[in-house]
């Protein structure tokens, strides 16, 4: 028995909604166990639809289906999936008596175009809505094969997170789904490439309990391991071994787990060995101070730092000596070494870091291209050392400013773990 996703609205189709139904449904089959190899969008469109189910019911027995379960013209779900299974529609008076209460409530009185959420097909069960006026259903559909097993829900993504949890779990508890689990662990990387990372552990792509799977990300690899089990203590139990063989063959390119960042990394490093930051930026503007104070209770150990976008400003509050700026310019080893030395000891800090570069689309030369980046770092012996990074011209102004904030946290993160 596999599950498959089937997301209705034409709004999906053209962007203007972010699909997050797919990603909270996707996660909540996998704590039930219930294998899910497909999902589809399609837009307000009865032909459309059918095309879907017809696909759909081939490879899959249980269909959830979200958005158009309301009470306008374009809310075609219902009615669709009817006419797809030649059943008629009948109007429910319990959603009647349960719509007309939610308007008495507010104050409203119900309209007519709000019978049409009453309609069910014949033979379908209510799935109850206890916070919007739209029910689902649950309908169990004879097949050649398995039976088809039916479940809408409205587009709204609070009331539909409401129905799954009150009755949709329960109810596939009931078809003896939610005995195993799927559970996972995602392992984050940085400093090394997807292929260099996936030939070094090949190996274990082959295991089938637990599994291991590659992922890239701007700037980070990803591994992500899966295990099904009765509990998620037995997945656990399954997953970490491999989680620890990755991480020794890694090293210091593994950088933390699940939703660890490498800003709550970082921090969670200066704030065990109470130690502060200070940051001094050039083309980031403040990024990577915005990224450091992103985590609570980053004030522990990152104090402050100088947007030191001006030359002025890299000589006047950072100590850059002119001549230096004047000989090798802005964008170099010596000023990312000083600002970072001079951020340090402006705001006392045991460690200072600093980014200097260009990050486009203009202002490159053949000696400076567009991409080349400096990062300084004065550590807390007093200490300075900088790093060139070269991020060509194709990937545009903002991904480049974040690809270097990136990087100048992973290799403060590296300092620390080798200071």
């Amino acid at each position: 028995m596999t599950a498959e996703i089937i997301c209705i609205g034409t709004e999906l189709l053209l962007g203007d909604i972010l699909n997050t139904n797919c990603h909270y449904l996707a996660q909540e089959l996998a704590a039930l166990g219930i294998p899910h190899y497909y999902q589809t969008v399609v837009g307000d469109n009865v032909a459309r639809i059918h095309q879907v189910l017809d696909i759909a019911m081939k490879r899959s027995s249980i269909l959830i289906f979200t958005g158009g379960l309301g009470p306008t013209p374009d809310d075609l779900t219902t009615k669709a999936i009817a006419d797809f299974f030649q059943t008629p529609l009948e109007e429910s008076p319990e959603v009647i008596d349960d719509i007309a209460q939610k308007f008495a409530k507010i104050g409203r009185k119900m309209v007519a175009n709000n019978r049409k959420q009453a309609l069910i097909p014949v033979g379908a069960n209510i799935l109850p809505n206890p916070t919007g006026t739209a029910p689902g259903m649950i309908w169990q559909v004879p097949s050649n094969s398995e039976p088809i097993t039916i479940l809408t829900f409205p587009g709204v993504p609070s009331e539909m997170h409401r129905m799954w949890q009150d009755t949709a779990i329960p109810f596939l508890k009931s078809l003896g789904w939610g005995q195993d689990i799927i559970y996972s662990k995602m392992l984050r990387f940085r400093g090394i490439g997807e292929s260099t990372l996936a030939e070094k552990v090949n190996h274990l792509f082959d295991l089938t309990n637990p599994t291991v799977a590659p992922y890239a990300s701007q700037g980070e690899v990803r591994l992500r391991l899966s295990a099904k089990a009765t509990s998620e203590t037995e997945a656990i139990a399954l997953i970490e071994p491999i989680a620890q063989e990755i991480q020794e063959i890694a090293g210091l390119d593994y950088f933390g787990a699940d939703d660890e960042s490498l800003t709550s990394v970082v921090g969670n490093l200066l704030r065990d060995r109470q130690e502060t930051l200070a940051v001094a930026e050039s083309c980031t503007g403040g990024g990577l101070g915005a990224m450091l104070t992103e985590n609570p209770g980053s004030s522990d150990y990152f104090l402050g730092g100088v947007i030191a976008y001006a030359n002025e400003v890299k000589q006047s509050l950072l100590q850059v000596k002119s001549e230096d700026l004047a000989q090798f310019g802005a964008v170099s080893h010596p000023v990312a070494q000083q600002m970072a030395i001079g951020v340090k000891k402006a705001l006392d800090t045991s460690w200072g870091i600093s980014i200097t570069g260009i990050a486009g689309p203009g202002g490159g030369t053949a000696e400076k291209p567009v991409g080349l980046i400096y990062i300084g770092l004065a550590n807390p012996e007093g200490t300075v050392d900088s790093v060139e990074y070269r991020l060509g011209d194709t990937r545009g102004r903002t991904l480049n400013r974040h690809l270097t904030i990136g990087n100048a946290l992973d290799l403060l993160r590296r300092k620390i773990l080798n200071n």
